[in-house]
């Protein structure tokens, strides 16, 4: 396979896993905001102590998550990063629509 082609699929690859940790960063951060709301609901109606706990538990897993896919997602996005600037320097791959791509999924993922 030609250092093209290569390119070309880590280029695909890469963009691909950055739209997917996105996603679910965003989503982390959605279920975060959903239990905040939910705990502040079970304390202001004086919940069973279990429910209070068990939500403040799932509220810090979610934290912890959130931490964890931002932290995957910048390593994702710094491959990236690294793999256009190389793209670019190659006149094959200059108009390549792996490139546009990847392109578009770096602008779109920035966080």
């Amino acid at each position: 396979m030609s250092d093209a082609n290569a390119l070309r699929k880590q280029l695909k690859i890469k963009a691909g896993s950055a739209k997917r940790l996105f996603k679910e960063h965003k989503l982390y951060q959605k279920e975060e905001e959903e239990l905040k709301l939910k705990l502040d609901k079970y304390i202001e109606n004086n919940a069973e102590d279990w429910d209070i706990k068990n939500t403040r538990r799932m509220l810090e897993e979610s934290g912890k998550m959130i931490a964890d896919s931002a932290d995957r997602l910048g390593n994702v996005m710094q491959d990236l990063r690294e793999l256009l600037v190389s793209a670019e320097r190659n006149p094959e791959l200059s108009q390549d629509e792996e490139v546009l791509k990847a392109q578009e999924t770096l602008e779109e993922v920035s966080i």
